[in-house]
């Protein structure tokens, strides 16, 4: 079953324990966890900055979707790779994080450039200017889910 809730911004670095991502080896901090560490645990980064829906990927990230390495991201068209269900949930989720500034967790399942189904973990916590949220930043990673 696919895995799925919002948390707490103030609960951020329990959520973002890669301990879930990676079997054993868990990490406490995630921000000061670096790329070399993620890279071989085929884990990427991104950011979507809120003004403009700007996209940053690690070279992970393109991996997952199957996109060309430094490609230019238009969030639109990344966003259309996740199948209907998914990206339902990805949308509220999302909306929902920004409103209320919360961070969430979800397993989604995308279509690779080439055609492939893949599922991918989405860790995602809000970034604050003040009340408000600016950016969305987090971690993704493909999985293959329990059922």
């Amino acid at each position: 079953m696919p895995l799925f809730h919002s948390w707490p911004i103030l609960d951020t670095g329990r959520h973002f324990d890669l301990g879930h991502l990676i079997d054993g080896d868990a990490v406490a901090d995630f921000p000061a966890v670096d790329d070399a560490f993620l890279a071989r645990h085929a884990i990427g980064r991104w950011e979507c900055d809120l003004k403009g829906s700007r996209l940053t990927w690690s070279d992970a990230v393109y991996d997952l979707f199957g996109l060309p390495r430094g490609a230019d991201l238009a969030r639109a068209a990344t966003v259309s790779q996740y199948c209907d269900q998914s990206r339902a949930a990805m949308e509220r989720l999302r909306a929902y994080a920004i409103e209320h500034r919360r961070g969430f967790t979800l397993d989604a399942q995308i279509h690779a450039t080439d055609g492939t189904l893949r599922w991918m973990r989405l860790i995602a916590a809000p970034v604050c200017a003040g009340n408000r949220v600016v950016r969305l930043t987090g971690l993704k990673r493909g999985i293959t889910p329990r059922h």
